[in-house]
């Protein structure tokens, strides 16, 4: 597995060369090697045991599952290993709609041995591209709630139960979730080798328009799948876009309110889905589908152009990340947002400070400037619980949050437009010969911005060097 994972590291790196030249290559090979070298995921399969337990709670569950997927040409290994995943589920309440667009019938003829009542099948006339393909699948579903499996990946056997229980859980507080999506990993051609694993955050607007980080494993209520459904203009990015555009459906008068929205979206902290790599597979091979991820970007650009964002969506160097810059800033485009901070570095350039948890925990400590951290995270916007005064930018519903936290009139950089702490320190200094401790200050701040209704987002392109560390001045 080692030596996969290294030929797929020097394919990566030679098209990360000829993408972004020598520096970038230099900086993105040695931080994937150190990865590499400190990875130390292994998937533990859930005992039988609780396998067991859970099938005995599904008979007081109620919810109903479509899964859907779109088959051309599957290999006969992988295909039995998709549909057996299904099957074998411990809650039995779903439906496995098989749209096969294949030209022979190596699908259709696996798929007939099966005689499984929950399995429907459909040929379809010809293969009119995976958006087209899911439509025809989601027209015949029946469930509750619609979920998305390619036909070469696999659920984990307590994928539908997870789901089940949190969706009707929050029914019980007379919540009904929208959409849910679980952590994922990525296992060899085989299935012997599991690595990878993609720890998601909870639902977060701002990283969502960076990165398609929901993915695998998503359910979304069927009926707003249906009336939604999939774009062959967003080909290869088809479920990136189903998913942008459920969002805005639900944000609805936030726009017109200037307040941030909490959605009916769920996280499931569990790695629920297994991701095939293989030679022609996007997993393994990015590059295979770059037209993926100009889809992707479309996708983007239209969920700004919906909600009246005036802003530029570029490719970021990796594929599959993006980058928005708002016209003129983002506080004019979107009124829900009242705070943008950037990231504090070190004379090494590394980071030191500028998003926090809400318990005040740094985000990214120690990362050079020029490495992407866990999943590229650290090289994109993202919204965010506090970002720090020193390099902080905020709009003007929200100067009187900052005056009543410093005790004093707000400051601004001329040149910059960001708040001027360096000012403050001073002031500070003079008056009553304090120091200040910027990340309680901060969390403060941002704590109030929360409590007021208002969004904040993290922006690495916003950097502040300072010339020592101390997070006390």
């Amino acid at each position: 597995m080692k030596k996969l994972l290294k030929v797929s590291n020097l394919k990566k790196t030679i098209r990360y060369l000829k993408k972004n030249g020598i520096r970038p290559a230099y900086y993105a090979m040695k931080e994937r090697i150190w990865t590499e070298q400190h990875e130390n995921y292994t998937y533990e399969p859930v005992a039988e045991t609780v396998l067991r337990e859970q099938i005995r709670k599904a008979e007081n569950l109620h919810v109903k599952f479509s899964i859907l997927v779109p088959a051309y040409e599957t290999k006969e290994c992988y295909l039995r290993a998709m549909i057996d995943s299904v099957l074998t589920q411990t809650y039995g309440r779903f439906e496995l709609i098989l749209a096969d667009a294949s030209e022979s019938d190596r699908v259709e003829k696996v798929v007939r041995e099966y005689e499984d009542g929950r399995i429907l099948y459909r040929r379809l006339g010809q293969n009119a591209g995976i958006p087209a393909n899911t439509n025809h699948a989601l027209m015949y579903a029946t469930g509750d709630y619609a979920g998305l499996l390619d036909h070469d990946d696999v659920l984990t056997p307590d994928a539908l139960y997870e789901m089940a229980v949190k969706i009707e859980e929050y029914e019980k507080k007379g919540i009904q979730l929208q959409i849910l999506y679980s952590d994922e990993d990525k296992c060899d051609s085989g299935q012997e080798h599991y690595y990878e694993v993609n720890r998601k955050p909870d639902f977060n607007l701002d990283l969502a328009l960076s990165n398609n980080y929901v993915c695998h494993f998503m359910v979304m209520k069927r009926q707003l799948m249906q009336e939604l459904g999939f774009r062959s203009v967003c080909n290869g990015a088809q479920d990136y876009d189903i998913f942008l555009r459920a969002v805005g459906f639900m944000l609805g008068n936030e726009k017109q309110s200037g307040k941030r929205a909490d959605l009916p979206v769920f996280h499931i902290p569990r790695v629920l889905y297994h991701w095939r790599c293989h030679e022609l597979s996007t997993a393994e091979n990015p590059a295979s589908k770059q037209y993926a991820y100009d889809a992707g970007k479309r996708a983007v650009e239209d969920f700004l152009r919906t909600r009246g964002w005036k802003g530029e969506v570029s490719h970021l160097r990796h594929l599959g990340f993006y980058r928005t810059d708002y016209q003129p800033d983002l506080l004019s485009n979107r009124r829900e947002v009242a705070v943008v901070g950037g990231k504090i570095l070190d004379r090494k350039n590394k980071i030191i400070g500028g998003i926090y948890t809400s318990e005040g925990k740094t985000l990214y400590q120690g990362l050079h400037k020029e490495y992407s951290g866990y999943m590229h995270r650290a090289a994109l916007q993202q919204a965010a619980a506090a970002v720090d005064i020193r390099c902080m930018k905020v709009s003007h519903e929200a100067e009187y949050l900052l005056e009543e936290i410093i005790g004093g009139p707000f400051l601004l950089q001329p040149a910059t437009g960001r708040f001027d702490w360096q000012e403050y320190v001073r002031r500070r200094k003079e008056q009553t010969g304090a120091g200040v401790d910027f990340r309680e200050l901060s969390c403060r701040f941002c704590r109030k911005v929360r409590e007021a209704g208002y969004g904040i987002v993290w922006d690495p392109y916003m950097t502040e060097k300072l010339r020592r560390a101390a997070q006390k001045w």
